[in-house]
């Protein structure tokens, strides 16, 4: 009797599937730049976690995108004394 082992059976291995190995990886993945950018903004970096519940996910980039930066609060809407290219040699 042949059985039904879902729509990926065959094409990941059993320890990639969404509850082994692939899941941390994937989570990874999605957490560390999301680190980034809230540290880089002036949020807390440990609200990038937010990103792995589903919905709230979506709540929080919409935040994020259009909400207030703390890192632009303090220096007054501007980008930080100098620009991007501050310390470019030759600028």
């Amino acid at each position: 009797m042949l059985m039904y082992h879902g729509f990926y059976h065959g094409f990941f291995p059993g320890w990639f599937g969404f509850w082994g190995f692939g899941w941390p990886l994937m989570a990874a993945i999605a957490v560390i730049p999301f680190w980034r950018i809230c540290t880089r903004v002036g949020h807390s970096p440990w609200l990038s976690l937010l990103i792995l519940i589903p919905l709230v996910n979506l709540i929080f980039l919409y935040i994020l995108a259009f909400g207030e930066w703390p890192a632009l609060r303090t220096t007054g809407g501007l980008p930080p004394a100098g620009g991007p290219n501050a310390s470019t040699p030759g600028r």
